[in-house]
């Protein structure tokens, strides 16, 4: 495949995104499991339409990268930071592994760590947010291994059906981080 490599881990790294993975990320964005947890069940996204999202998604307001599984070689997910305000250094950190098969495996728990260690450690971020839906135990378990605290509810914000579910938003300041990758490099 031959991704770039900004930041690796163990198992994982993120690249940059371009358009090179623009039908498996539109799949993605379009299967049912990801668009109802990352709240896009409603977007029409078309071929066209990921491509103009992954052209955008690194900006001076985003930064978005591929998470690449180191031992198959392959994209899994998408990790971004978006929203960033440089001003009071604070951004939203979006994050999901794309195939059932690559989930729970912890690919997505290295992979926010390196986000994190790029927002805090060479964005000079001081605090990043999540925006989770409360059924997605999942990512709130990640989010809470990786040092993210509850600091709020917008109740029964997220509809689906006749189930009404809490959005969970939480944070983490860049003095409760401690996974440095990029430490090492500056030894």
């Amino acid at each position: 495949m031959n991704k770039l490599r900004k930041l690796v881990g163990e198992r994982c790294f993120l690249s940059p995104v371009d358009i090179s993975e623009t039908e498996i990320v539109a799949k993605w964005s379009n299967d049912i499991d990801v668009a109802l947890k990352t709240g896009d069940i409603s977007d029409m996204i078309s071929y066209e339409i990921q491509k103009s999202y992954l052209e955008g998604m690194n900006s001076r307001s985003g930064y978005g990268f591929y998470i690449v599984d180191k031992c198959k070689d392959e994209v899994i997910g998408i990790a971004r930071l978006m929203r960033i305000n440089f001003i009071s250094r604070n951004a939203v950190m979006g994050m999901f592994i794309g195939e059932k098969d690559n989930r729970g495996k912890g690919l997505g728990t290295e992979a926010t760590k390196l986000l994190l260690d790029f927002g805090f450690n060479i964005l000079n971020l001081k605090n990043i947010m999540v925006e989770v839906v409360s059924f997605n135990e999942a990512s709130l378990n990640l989010c809470r291994k990786c040092g993210f605290k509850e600091i709020g509810r917008r109740r029964k914000a997220i509809i689906y059906g006749k189930h009404e579910y809490d959005e969970v938003y939480m944070d983490i300041l860049d003095e409760e981080f401690e996974d440095f990758v990029i430490e090492e490099h500056l030894r």
